[in-house]
């Protein structure tokens, strides 16, 4: 005892420095113990001392960690799963199952925590979360449920898409639309006044009169037959405009006040983030109108007077997948079809955006008989539904595109094939293959006429014995409107405004055509990589004609005007 006790007494005399150093070393090596158990999150030791003195570390500790990290946000939870077991899912999918917990809970404390629930797994509600560092909160969660949870982290954006589905409280992705009143301006300002205001993004396009007016909005742009939709504000006005027959027509102006609402519910409706209003968003949605249904495109950017937003609008009860319907002459049809039966090859279909390209497509699919040939498409989007073929959509965020799809649907041993766009190098030489190998491919590109089709492929990449060997034809067409049969193009039945086609004296449109079809010249100038002026003379002298010669024979028929043959063609 008494040697113990001499040791301590020479320890006791030991400097009281020599201690502190000690007890700070154990502390410098306790913080690098914790880092170190965070694993591939590679913070050091000296980083995790600090971390409490940062701004927000008590409130957002995750955020202030991916500050720390210098990371990504996909990148630093995909670490945080591979260290914890806990799943990480790029955009987790809502299910029906879930809508008990956004019953129980409040929105508003939803949105603050960044929790959203996927699905009930028996008695286990499964959230999403993209900050995983709040104990607390899933404790709160799980009193407040009265159950289990299960976590998983998914990235800011998805989580805050299914808090916007969850509370929609939509099992599927259609939205019934029952006012049946045209939208005039009294009808705006009776809306407008039952707004209320808030700066809940959520809880305002949850709103009757918000979700009513908007859906004025887009019964009043399918009874004109618009295609598109513009939310345009401006300075000191807000401006919806409406794509009637190829034509932008302004429609109303409800007040500026009303932008954040419109588009908030918009969002919502199409499952994108209303608390992203910095950056441009794309998604999509259908409704029903009676017995319509409706796709709808949405497309949103912002911009220094606040979101525009445009839609675009596709009745799938209004498909006239015929030929005949889109205006193509017997000659023309009987020209195309020779092409469309062959076992092989290529056919493209060329035109500016919006020019029916895809429409002609379906009507010439119509045709092959699907009942012995595989039909198989690659699309972006998928704008019409055809019995008896398969359709891929392009997904890019899933590493679909046409290229990796093209590459896929040819180990379906399909017959014929619908390249939705020929817009990169891959894709054509992919599609031109497919043709040289036992499969017919339709395809559409973007250029001005026909001929200049050649020069496009050879600027792409094809190589020149390439498009020799594989290209059939190709068709050109653009869409002119129609006269309006009730008022005969004048605007005006029984001396008022012509309700059919509201004043313009068009309605409805058509598309006019030529078609190219490739001879041993068009060949020999390909191959020797002639620019397509040298190649649309040659074509004229084998006998193609010209668009402008469709066009004006469908002057003389009486279905549209010179007028309308010089907006379009000149």
């Amino acid at each position: 005892m008494g040697k113990r006790n001499g040791l301590i007494k020479r320890d006791k005399s030991n400097s009281s420095i020599t201690r502190s150093k000690d007890l700070a070393s154990v502390v410098v090596d306790a913080w690098d113990d914790a880092a170190r158990a965070l694993g591939p999150l590679k913070l050091s030791g000296e980083q995790l001392k600090a971390f409490a003195s940062i701004d927000g570390s008590d409130d957002e500790p995750w955020d202030v960690m991916l500050q720390s990290l210098a990371l990504d946000e996909s990148s630093a939870l995909k670490l945080l799963s591979d260290r914890t077991g806990l799943p990480y899912e790029q955009d987790p999918k809502l299910k029906e199952s879930s809508s008990r917990f956004y019953e129980l809970i409040d929105p508003t404390k939803a949105r603050s925590v960044q929790v959203a629930c996927v699905e009930r797994d028996g008695s286990t509600f499964v959230l999403a979360t993209s900050r995983p560092m709040q104990p607390s909160v899933f404790t709160m969660l799980e009193d407040e449920l009265d159950a289990p949870i299960r976590i998983i982290l998914a990235p800011r954006a998805a989580v805050a898409n299914l808090i916007n589905r969850g509370y929609e409280q939509r099992g599927d992705l259609v939205t019934e639309i029952v006012e049946d009143i045209p939208l005039d301006q009294s009808a705006i300002e009776s809306a407008a006044g039952a707004i209320g205001k808030t700066t809940d993004l959520l809880a305002q396009a949850r709103q009757t009169p918000v979700i009513r007016l908007v859906n004025m909005i887009l019964f009043e742009a399918l009874r004109r037959g618009a295609s598109d939709v513009h939310v345009h504000p401006m300075e000191e006005r807000l401006a919806i405009r409406l794509r009637i027959d190829g034509m932008l027509v302004d429609a109303f102006s409800p007040p500026p006040t009303l932008a954040a609402a419109i588009s908030s519910r918009l969002k919502v409706m199409t499952e994108l983030d209303i608390a992203n209003r910095h950056s441009p968003q794309d998604g999509q949605t259908t409704v029903r109108i009676g017995s319509k249904k409706i796709d709808i495109r949405l497309s949103v950017i912002p911009t220094i007077f606040g979101e525009r937003i445009v839609l675009r609008l596709l009745d799938q009860s209004n498909q006239e997948l015929d030929l005949s319907a889109v205006g193509m002459a017997k000659k023309m049809q009987t020209k195309l079809m020779d092409c469309v039966e062959r076992p092989n090859g290529i056919l493209l279909v060329t035109g500016p955006t919006g020019s029916g390209k895809t429409t002609t497509l379906y009507a010439a699919l119509g045709r092959i008989d699907r009942a012995t040939r595989n039909v198989m498409t690659i699309e972006d989007p998928v704008e019409y539904h055809l019995d008896g073929i398969s359709q891929m959509q392009v997904n890019v965020k899933r590493q679909v595109t046409f290229a990796t799809g093209l590459r896929s649907l040819l180990r379906q041993d399909p017959d014929v094939i619908l390249v939705g766009e020929i817009r990169d190098p891959e894709t054509a030489q992919l599609a031109i293959q497919a043709s040289l190998t036992g499969h017919f491919v339709l395809a559409t590109l973007h250029t001005n006429d026909a001929p200049s089709a050649i020069p496009r492929l050879l600027d792409i990449g094809v190589e020149p014995y390439l498009v020799t060997s594989s290209l059939l034809g190709v068709l050109a067409q653009r869409l002119m409107r129609r006269i309006c049969n009730t008022c005969h193009g004048t605007g005006r039945h029984e001396g008022d405004q012509c309700e059919t086609c509201f004043g313009t004296g068009y309605k409805g449109r058509l598309a006019v055509h030529e078609l190219m079809l490739m001879n041993d010249k068009l060949r020999h100038l390909t191959a020797s990589r002639a620019d397509g002026v040298t190649l649309y003379e040659a074509a004229v002298d084998s006998g193609f004609e010209p668009m402008k010669v469709d066009a004006m024979e469908k002057v003389k028929q009486g279905l549209t005007d010179e007028a309308e043959v010089f907006r379009v063609l000149h």
